[in-house]
């Protein structure tokens, strides 16, 4: 599931939908296990150097779809939140509710 060498991912889970007040986002929840293994990671090469709301840029996979973007701390449940554009949905014909696949590798902090 991760490999040290390049900070790789495979996961599998459940995209879904967020309403809010000035829009609808959706999220793939990265799972509690991975999210520690990202977070101990980062802290330990990042040297206490915050980046704005928390955030980890990443290189993502789903499907054919390859992109850049950052993942976002949930302090909720402890986890992080990869948001999927629509560009992406619509290219991978996925919506909410939809088990998905991605591919995820840390960026160089």
């Amino acid at each position: 599931m991760f490999d040290e060498e390049a900070k790789n991912y495979n996961i599998k889970g459940k995209l879904w939908l967020w309403n809010g007040e000035k829009g609808s986002w959706h999220f793939f929840t990265i799972p509690s296990e991975i999210s520690n293994e990202i977070h101990f990671s980062t802290k330990l090469r990042n040297y206490g150097q915050r980046r704005g709301f928390g955030s980890i840029k990443v290189n993502v996979q789903i499907g054919k779809s390859y992109f850049e973007t950052s993942i976002f701390p949930n302090s909720k449940d402890k986890t992080y939140l990869l948001p999927i554009n629509a560009k992406v949905r619509k290219a991978e014909n996925i919506g909410a509710g939809d088990e998905i696949e991605i591919s995820l590798k840390l960026k160089d902090l």
